[in-house]
């Protein structure tokens, strides 16, 4: 069964990058560090499945990851060969993206998203060896990536290539996922988890505001602050997440919400970035400036809206890759003929149906034997 705590942290995640990438506030890195979380949570999830299937869960992973991502290439990569990109063998890391697959001026910027399935993609393939030395060793294990990215940072390690900095940065949180699923944060006692988080936050805030970056205290520009930073952010959100949360079904506005964006992130994902470049050069078109808050605001809820569109045209993609039958728009309840025929309502009324009418003054029903009375329900 679903955690829907965990599912509405993922959609949160979603809609924090989108409105970060329309924005540019930094703000919003250092309030929801996104990226880490989901990274953290996919950690967990890769878990549970090797935990299920063994080594094969690579392969269902990624069977769920790359259509996706297929679905833009087709329609990102001949545009961009049209206008520039040359056609070299490196075109087909657009099919396994284990490093950055080409892109020509546009394209760079606008599916510039693309390195979080890359490092995703490494991060799956790495999983079944690491989730062993994971749990024969679990902190020093956990403590390997973070020990890595300060090797960099401190230079140590300065021409570090990008798949390798990227695991410094983000295969902790993903490890942090581990012990998610195995329950390792969950038996830490606050008298530690607490303290740790405090100790991690408040190292990576002191990096953090005196490295600043070329946007100031934006969290993709300082990635020791970052990782520090996320860590302390995970520790409290999801190593105290709650085993259920009934709450998020009780509204069934945040409960349709949370599923859309569930099934589909990576369209989300993916999609969203090309609109946030082709809407930018409009902003000076209106007379608005680049952050006047109603522009910003229409921004956003234009993104969000052609996103929408392209969820509606290809998002079922994500539904057959996860083997699920298409939906327009996830999270309708289904009934089955047998649901349907139970609750349609039948004229005239069954005979044993009891019928007040709503004016009538109340009378006794005759009292019935045991046997019937067991059959109303509560």
């Amino acid at each position: 069964m679903r955690n829907r705590y965990l599912d509405l942290l993922r959609s949160l995640a979603i809609v924090r990058v989108v409105v970060y990438h329309v924005t540019g506030h930094a703000a919003l890195t250092l309030a929801f560090p996104a990226m880490s979380v989901m990274f953290a949570l996919a950690g967990s999830l890769m878990a549970a499945s090797l935990d299920r299937t063994g080594v094969p869960a690579v392969a269902r992973r990624l069977r769920r990851l790359l259509p996706s991502l297929w679905v833009l290439a087709a329609v990102f990569v001949p545009a961009m060969l049209l206008t520039g990109l040359p056609l070299t063998p490196k075109v087909l890391l657009w099919l396994f993206p284990v490093s950055d697959p080409p892109a020509n001026y546009w394209g760079g910027l606008a599916l510039s998203p693309i390195w979080y399935l890359r490092d995703y993609l490494w991060f799956v393939l790495a999983s079944p060896l690491v989730l062993g030395l994971f749990r024969r060793a679990p902190l020093p294990t956990l403590l390997a990536p973070y020990a890595l990215l300060a090797a960099i940072e401190f230079g140590i390690f300065p021409d570090a290539p990008t798949v390798l900095r990227e695991f410094g940065l983000y295969f902790g949180a993903w490890l942090l996922g581990f012990a998610h699923h195995d329950g390792l944060l969950r038996r830490l006692s606050d008298r530690v988890l607490v303290p740790t988080a405090l100790v991690l936050g408040a190292a990576g805030l002191m990096w953090i505001f005196t490295h600043l970056g070329p946007r100031g205290y934006d969290l993709n520009d300082i990635h020791l602050g970052n990782a520090l930073w996320s860590a302390a952010f995970i520790l409290i959100a999801i190593g105290r997440a709650p085993a259920e949360a009934p709450w998020v079904d009780r509204h069934p506005l945040v409960s349709r919400a949370v599923t859309v964006l569930n099934r589909r992130a990576l369209t989300v994902y993916l999609w969203h970035m090309p609109f946030v470049v082709a809407l930018t050069p409009l902003v000076g078109l209106v007379g608005w400036t680049p952050r006047d808050p109603l522009g910003l605001a229409v921004r956003v809820v234009l993104v969000f809206a052609l996103v929408g569109v392209v969820a509606l045209l290809v998002g079922g993609v994500e539904d057959l890759a996860a083997r699920r039958t298409p939906e327009l728009v996830p999270g309708r309840s289904r009934q089955t003929l047998a649901d349907r025929a139970a609750t349609a309502p039948t004229s005239p009324a069954p005979a044993s149906t009891d019928l007040v009418p709503a004016a009538a003054p109340r009378v006794p029903a005759p009292r019935r034997p045991a046997a019937d009375r067991s059959s109303r329900g509560a």
